[in-house]
């Protein structure tokens, strides 16, 4: 664990978790691992569930090898392909809690063993400290059940900025999501930290213009954008990268490099709600400290993430989570964010 101290309270935050969670000692725990997951990670997780009463296995992957792209943030693991039996040992299970690099929000295996009736919880590849400083709120649940219920009633979801965004969604049909942190249904997926609503729109509903400004993020490169970037969307792909500085540069650099048009596709927007997020974070952490999940909660940020869409049928390495501040979503032309402020 280099030299890393496990600490009172990131038990105590795990085990608030899982007490959430509504993990038995009875029940069949599986903790999921690769060879390359965050040490710590995994013996708070044991220590957690120990001290409920819960005797849990772990089933461990090997790390795959990165091809000629870095892969980062893409909340789908390549770790389990073509690795049946751990699949199935999965699906045996009530309770999967991963703690895979990439987390299996996206994996092509997910929606196998959720159909068996586990539930999968979700625990980002943050550092210890960063996860209890985000323990859960119980408040949380309801905000973000309020939000998710307004964006499944919308027809359209339209997108502006005083910077020139101005984005349509169209809703229909689209599979909306809300994430408080954690989850006690049999069949249901969760992730901690929590406190966002996130739609994945079908295929060819999307079209407009995103422009990012400085404070920004990408948390592909998990960096604040610096300069000016706007994406032109058609038919649901970003199909054009304006930018003179060198955020546009690597976006169009790595759009190119991934080489796939599922790439370039959107994945799912929404906006954040978790009070305890923050902001500024990203400047506190190390990059191998965080996965950057915090920031996709801060309260009134707009999510616009582009690559895996399984609601679209799209399944793709290449993804970007861009929350933006100060942008305006309305529904059915009533705000929810005002100006980068949750209404």
């Amino acid at each position: 664990m280099h030299g890393e101290r496990i600490e009172g309270h990131h038990i105590d935050a795990f085990a608030e978790l899982f007490e959430a969670s509504a993990i038995r000692p009875a029940e069949q725990v599986a903790i999921l691992t690769e060879t390359g997951s965050r040490a710590i990670n995994v013996a708070i997780a044991e220590l957690a569930l120990a001290r409920l009463g819960v005797r849990p296995f772990r089933l461990v992957a090997p790390t795959p090898r990165m091809g000629r792209m870095i892969v980062r943030s893409t909340g789908g693991t390549q770790a389990l392909t073509g690795l049946t039996p751990l699949v199935e040992a999965m699906k045996a299970a009530d309770v999967v809690i991963d703690l895979t690099l990439e987390g299996l929000m996206h994996a092509r295996e997910t929606a196998e063993i959720l159909k068996a009736g586990t539930r999968i919880q979700v625990i980002s590849d943050e550092h210890p400290d960063m996860l209890s400083r985000m323990r859960l709120d119980p408040a949380l649940k309801d905000a973000v059940r309020a939000a998710a219920r307004r964006a499944r009633e919308a027809a359209v979801m339209r997108v502006t900025s005083e910077a020139g965004s101005d984005l349509t969604v169209d809703m229909t049909g689209a599979q909306t999501v809300g994430v408080w942190g954690w989850t006690d249904r049999p069949g249901t997926l969760a992730h901690w930290p929590g406190g966002i609503v996130v739609a994945f729109p079908r295929a060819g509903t999307v079209a407009g213009r995103l422009v990012l400004q400085p404070g920004d993020m990408n948390l592909t490169y998990k960096r604040y954008v610096e300069s000016a970037v706007a994406l032109t969307l058609e038919n649901d792909h970003v199909v054009r990268v304006d930018g003179d500085g060198v955020d546009a540069r690597l976006m169009r650099d790595t759009w190119a490099a991934w080489g796939d048009a599922d790439a370039t596709a959107v994945s799912h927007v929404g906006w954040g709600l978790n009070p305890a997020a923050r902001w500024d974070a990203l400047t506190m952490m190390d990059r191998r400290d965080t996965n950057g999940t915090e920031l996709r909660a801060v309260p009134g940020n707009f999510l616009f993430s582009t690559g895996a869409n399984e609601f679209a049928g799209r399944f793709t390495e290449g993804h970007f989570d861009l929350p933006m501040m100060g942008c305006t979503i309305a529904l059915d032309g009533v705000p929810v964010v005002g100006a980068g402020r949750l209404v």
